[in-house]
């Protein structure tokens, strides 16, 4: 099978190829294309994992040829390309034409409604597309499915993920992942799901405080701009359950977050319009990406040895044989050797196991959500083979 990687040498596509040649494949896969802008940064993955079914592409997606070219006869297209530079419907549909299963990160959900209306014409096509399919959204989409999979009648879900870090605190501000997800998910306001409807909540809205064993302890949550709100009260098996509530609440790592925040405070919530420095237009989120990265490198040896602990869980209440239940389903990483060389496991893992499990199985044309494409029974043991968590409680 070939597999094209769009975007493949950044932190998230480098960590997917991680997981593809590892020993965890379920499929056989004869080649990697790896796509990517950045040249060295391809040749110095490709070096280090030292696979030979790893081809480097040099690719502008702003080329739609070079794109073509890339994707055409793959068994599926992974779209790493980050959600805010604005690609993904781009590629989405040129996915659709070379007639490749397609999957991305999603993320924000800035595009999830408008690629879930293609679903007639990918299925006409008979092609399959899976929006969303990291760790958040993705894996905590099918954490949903579990949850609703155990109630007759559903009143309401609630997601959340929380992160936090152990050890010396960190001089230095590493990102958790992309700069750009990080400040939309500040500074954008989210669409939420209440009284039945999706409504338009303000940022860093909906605080909430709950208490999680160590080492999150008490963690303050807040509405954060997602894609699982977008997909999941409206699924299948959710939605004809008569579900009125559905939220996503996000919580980083206590530092981190005030750090943030004031990025936020100081403007850079606006991180797409250009300010004017010496008569040259600049977007402020270039400048921050820069001078974060340039802060990385020159202070590398002032950053300790950090843990990262992450739980991902989804609380459901409703009714089970006719009696009130509550629902608890989660999935906890703690850090393991496994998971040294990737910057986020959770999320490129969980993309590889669903562009796996995509290509392991009968496909289903069209375009889905994680929650209307994957089964429980077939996604939590690759996510247990990965060494992440799961809990289930009904009471």
């Amino acid at each position: 099978m070939i597999i094209t990687l769009l975007g493949g040498a950044g932190f998230m596509g480098a960590g997917i190829v991680r997981d593809l040649v590892s020993d965890r494949a379920i499929v056989d896969i004869t080649k990697i294309r790896l796509c990517d802008a950045s040249r060295v940064k391809m040749e110095a993955l490709a070096r280090e994992l030292g696979d030979p079914r790893i081809e480097l592409v040099d690719l502008n997606v702003t080329d739609p040829a070079a794109l073509s070219t890339a994707i055409a006869g793959a068994d599926i297209c992974i779209n790493c390309v980050p959600t805010l530079l604005g690609f993904q419907m781009t590629i989405f549909e040129a996915a659709l034409s070379a007639k490749v299963a397609y999957i991305d990160l999603g993320g924000l959900g800035i595009y999830t409604v408008k690629q879930l209306t293609e679903h007639e014409r990918f299925k006409a096509a008979g092609v399959t597309a899976v929006i969303g399919v990291g760790a958040d959204p993705g894996m905590s989409n099918v954490i949903c499915r579990a949850v609703a999979d155990e109630l007759d009648e559903i009143d309401r879900i609630n997601l959340y993920w929380a992160a936090e870090l152990t050890g010396e605190e960190n001089p230095v501000l590493v990102p958790p992942y992309s700069v750009s997800t990080v400040l939309a998910e500040y500074a954008h306001p989210s669409t939420q799901f209440y009284d039945g409807r999706h409504v338009e909540c303000a940022p860093m809205s909906g605080r909430e405080f709950l208490d999680l064993p160590e080492p999150w302890g008490r963690c303050e949550f807040m509405h954060s701009p997602h894609s699982e709100q977008l997909t999941v009260p409206l699924a299948d098996g959710i939605r004809d359950k008569g579900i009125k509530e559905f939220s996503w609440k996000l919580h980083l790592p206590h530092r981190e977050h005030e750090a943030w925040v004031g990025l936020v405070k100081a403007g850079f919530g606006d991180f797409s319009e250009p300010v004017e420095i010496g008569g040259v237009s600049v977007k402020p989120l270039d400048v921050l990406n820069k001078v974060i990265e340039r802060n990385i490198r020159k202070n590398a040896d002032r950053i300790p040895s950090q843990e990262s602990h992450e739980i991902h869980f989804a609380i459901g209440r409703g009714r089970k044989d006719g009696k009130p239940c509550t629902v608890r389903v989660e999935v906890t990483v703690s850090p393991d050797p496994m998971y040294d060389p990737y910057v986020d496991a959770c999320t490129s893992m969980n993309a590889s196991i669903a562009a796996q499990l995509i290509l392991k199985h009968p496909q289903k044309p069209g375009v889905y959500a994680p929650e209307g494409y994957f089964d429980v029974a077939t996604y939590f043991p690759e996510l247990e083979k990965r060494r992440f968590r799961i809990s289930k409680n009904v009471e």
